[in-house]
């Protein structure tokens, strides 16, 4: 994997660049301007980044794997230490699907209903491959989310979560949060 160089990532015209940034040359990135990233974050191969009117913003010490997504109008937050596997796509906007109105972008607004709500994954999130979060979910400090699995509402804090829809199947330790402190956090 060839990621940018220092300059490259400078001139992609991010609206905040922290220290550390590695970003593949195979990541499409749209609005830039609204685009925030913190320090030590890692962003792979094929990655796509568009950013709505709410923004994008990436904390510190978070990887997004391959082939990840995060996309809609809404804002999109990842704290410090979230990570995303593989084919993870995070959407702040989404369509009705009930068949009361048309769907797609390409149909006129008057005749579609779209969706649209802030997405949060707090410090410490992980999400397994292959996952889909939808328009206006927070998941909670530290939640876990397994492979190929659907968060269509909130997640509690340390849960761990698997299916689709997700539900919970068990707790994480909060060992974590120390480690966090040992390495300069805010715990």
């Amino acid at each position: 994997m060839a990621f940018l160089a220092e300059e490259a990532v400078a001139a992609l015209g991010l609206a905040r660049v922290g220290r550390d940034v590695k970003i593949s040359d195979r990541v499409s990135i749209y609005h830039p301007e609204r685009i925030s990233i913190a320090d030590h974050v890692r962003i792979d191969d094929f990655c796509i980044l568009s950013a709505g009117d709410g923004g994008i913003e990436i904390g510190s010490y978070v990887h997004i794997a391959c082939y990840s997504s995060l996309i809609g109008r809404e804002q999109i937050v990842l704290r410090d230490f979230a990570g995303l596997s593989g084919r993870v796509s995070v959407y702040s906007s989404g369509e009705d699907a009930s068949g009361a109105c048309l769907t797609n972008p390409t149909v006129p607004d008057a005749y579609r209903k779209p969706v649209h709500g802030p997405v949060l994954l707090d410090r410490h999130v992980i999400v397994g491959a292959g996952s889909v979060i939808l328009p206006g979910v927070t998941l909670g400090l530290a939640a876990s989310v397994g492979a190929l699995t659907l968060v269509a509402s909130d997640l509690e804090p340390f849960g761990m979560y698997l299916g689709a829809p997700a539900r919970k199947i068990g707790t994480r330790k909060q060992d974590l949060l120390e480690l966090d402190k040992r390495l300069g956090g805010s715990f």
